[in-house]
């Protein structure tokens, strides 16, 4: 069939209302009775982090498109003078649902389990002289209060900082003075706690009352202004740019287009203006001249602004039985944290799956070979690693140990650019080799390279994984990784770190699928062997599990396989474009997103191949930005057992009833229809197979070191 029959708009969703969906999904979290109550608290505010980064990442890119006059489509038939319409009305009323969780579904349970969140009308008389004492000597020697009038203009106001804005009248002022009121401003300091903890007397209920930096520095107002009242005053917060390089999912053409006027602008343009809804009109038309926004821009909450303070009030002690049990990773079976990890990798190749594996070895892995005196060099690329990382302290051991050491960071990992600058130049001072990238490319893989001396030759351990090497984020992301050391993979491996640091470009691979040169080939050419199979009569299955699906040839191979009648099922917990059981179009593709207490980040593809399954794992998604723009690698699982843990993920995720949700026709989704079905969470069962295998692992290795005598005492008389 040709795939032009399915290259139509309706066919597809828009990629930015598809990621509106993920986060209404994410809400639904926060509204669920079901979850813990602080659990609910934590989702609402990932829903606010996450709506930040989309308004400065992608409305921003829109609204660049737009200013440069682009036209062109999207896949699902969209300008982006369209989408922002459509994105507009979604998201008034996403934040509108967003404050009534706030106000009427979280408040008052808070409340109830002794977490109040109040204001300065409901402060006691002790209270009030504490915020008085914390406010004098913490507050107010940090406050910049700022009048605004002919000699001093309306200061440059910085991204996602939260304000305060005035009208103020002098006490002094002269009767025949025409000007009714000035304005002020005065920046919320970031570096002061915004939940305030109030004393509290021990009692036998558990009480905890809170109250927001804003609101404090609100009521003192008039000591930062002398001799004038204060006639109103509301926190705002503005919301810029924050897309100045455009590397994204658009084509190359526009990239120049816009870079030509926006790539040297040090302040991305205002694109959303946000206030609390009491804030006086005179100060809102006032706010919105000197932003430059248009109503639309504008966002009035029935709240405080910026909700993701509700993750320090997640992290206040004492309402552990409203939050999930803490999970602690588990050690792998297969690996001994006393034991020299390369022995224990040439047994055979090793899956971790975080986190409910530790990532330990990881590290491990860098450690040792930094130490051990047979390491001859250590290759590694990096994209986002934690504020104190063990990874890039082993790095810079190894280099000071004489090791070759080589690491590619990423400079251009969205948001994470001075870190990595910082961590880069750490390891340059280290002695390390230190690769900035390449141009117009992001290095998006996750490999590490340990070249060894052995008795028998030189041999290369490769580890490679689906996620970063972070230590603090593989607690709270699902990600895959291998270790291994079979020789076609690591002959891959220094193609790969040859390629990133010089010019070399294989002719072809052993084992490893490279973008952005191969990957998307590779993945079309398997799609049609299913497709073929199927057309041939024979079984044929697709599962594929990845964070976002927007790219169009991917997605067209896909409704063909459907059409040929590959059975097809998707795990994509974000983006995805594909309509799905379309008749005509999609009748065998399902897909389902699940939301948890991890955030599922790991990527993993089966396809049946009329029998001779192949599994692989990696860095891509399913998007142009992945297989078009990025170095990326997916790597084949081969060893049985590892096939069949990767397998046993996918088939759990498939049967999960109480965290999943189904894509359905209109591009909506829906949890589970449970009638008749098992109730399976599969985050929670796989904390359980986790504690099950190291405890049986333990009770082994104990059952090892245990003397048991040939004879009995009785026997030996």
């Amino acid at each position: 069939m040709n795939k032009s029959v399915f290259d139509q708009p309706d066919n597809f969703t828009n990629r930015e209302l598809s990621w509106l969906e993920f986060n209404q999904r994410i809400l639904g979290e926060a509204r669920d009775r079901k979850n813990p109550l602080f659990e609910r608290m934590k989702f609402l505010s990932i829903t606010a982090s996450n709506l930040d980064e989309f308004f400065m990442v992608r409305i921003a890119s829109l609204k660049d498109m737009v200013n440069a006059g682009y036209q062109k489509k999207d896949i699902a038939g969209m300008t982006a003078q369209e989408q922002l319409r459509a994105l507009n009305e979604k998201m008034q009323a996403f934040c509108e649902k967003q404050y009534t969780t706030y106000n009427r579904a979280l408040l008052p349970k808070l409340s109830e389990e002794g977490l109040e969140i109040i204001s300065f009308s409901e402060l006691s008389e002790k209270e009030m002289d504490f915020l008085e004492e914390y406010f004098h000597k913490n507050i107010y020697p940090v406050l910049t209060p700022m009048a605004i009038d002919s000699s001093r203009p309306f200061p440059l106001i910085q991204n996602k900082t939260l304000n305060i804005a005035a009208l103020i009248k002098s006490r002094n002022k002269d009767k025949k003075e025409k000007k009714e009121y000035d304005i002020a401003t005065v920046q919320v300091p970031s570096v002061l706690p915004r939940v305030i903890l109030l004393p509290q007397k021990d009692g036998p209920k558990r009480k905890c009352r809170v109250i927001l930096l804003e609101n404090v520095i609100e009521h003192y107002l008039d000591v930062l202004f002398l001799n004038h009242e204060i006639i109103c005053s509301a926190p705002y917060r503005i919301m810029r740019n924050a897309d100045l390089s455009i590397d994204e999912d658009d084509a190359e053409d526009l990239l120049k287009e816009i870079e030509k006027s926006l790539k040297m602008r040090q302040w991305g343009e205002v694109i959303k203006f946000e206030y609390e809804e009491r804030m006086d009109k005179r100060l809102v038309k006032y706010l919105k001249k000197q932003f430059k926004v248009h109503s639309c821009d504008m966002y009035a909450f029935n709240g405080p602004l910026d909700l993701t303070f509700l993750m320090k009030c997640y992290g206040i002690e004492g309402f552990e039985d409203l939050k999930e049990a803490p999970y602690i990773p588990q050690k792998n079976k297969k690996l001994r944290a006393d034991k020299n990890i390369f022995n224990q990798i040439r047994k055979g190749d090793v899956l971790l799956h975080h986190p409910y594996e530790s990532f330990d070895p990881i590290v491990a892995f860098i450690k040792q070979a930094a130490e051990d005196e047979n390491v001859l060099a250590i290759k590694q690329t990096l994209y986002r690693v934690s504020g104190h990382s063990p990874i890039i302290a082993a790095l810079a051991q190894a280099a000071e140990n004489g090791k070759q050491v080589t690491v590619l960071v990423e400079l251009k990992a969205r948001f994470d650019e001075e870190n990595n600058i910082n961590w880069a130049r750490k390891l340059e001072k280290a002695g390390c080799h230190v690769i900035y990238g390449l141009v117009g490319l992001k290095t998006h893989c996750k490999i590490a390279l340990v070249v060894r001396r052995e008795a028998d030759g030189i041999r290369r351990y490769v580890h490679l994984g689906t996620g970063n090497y972070n230590d603090s984020t593989a607690k709270l992301y699902t990600d895959t990784g291998m270790f291994t050391c079979r020789n076609a993979v690591g002959e891959d491996a220094t193609a790969v770190f040859n390629m990133l640091s010089g010019y070399s470009e294989p002719a072809n691979w052993n084992q490893l699928i490279v973008a952005p040169i191969w990957m998307k080939k590779r993945f079309l050419e398997m799609i049609a062997r299913e497709t073929q199979n199927a057309k041939e009569g024979k079984p044929a299955r697709i599962i594929a599990k990845c964070n976002s699906l927007c790219d169009r040839k991917i997605i067209l191979a896909l409704y063909e396989a459907s059409c040929a009648g590959v059975q097809i099922d998707l795990i994509v917990r974000g983006i995805c474009c594909l309509v799905a059981g379309k008749s005509g179009v999609s009748e065998n593709i399902r897909v389902r997103s699940i939301v948890g207490t991890f955030l599922e980040h790991a990527r993993i593809f089966y396809f049946y191949n009329d029998g001779n399954e192949e599994v692989y794992m990696g860095s891509a998604d399913w998007m142009p930005r992945n297989l078009d723009r990025r170095v990326e690698i997916v790597f084949p699982v081969e060893a049985p057992d590892l096939k069949e843990k990767a397998k046993h993920i996918l088939d759990v995720q498939l049967r999960d009833t109480l965290k999943a949700h189904c894509l359905l026709k209109d591009g909506t989704y829906r949890k589970v229809d449970r009638r008749g079905k098992e109730a399976v969470e599969a985050q929670k069962t796989f904390c359980e197979e986790a504690i099950a295998a190291a405890n049986e692992s333990k009770e082994k290795v104990r059952k090892k070191r245990t003397f048991d005598p040939l004879f009995s005492p009785q026997e030996a008389e």
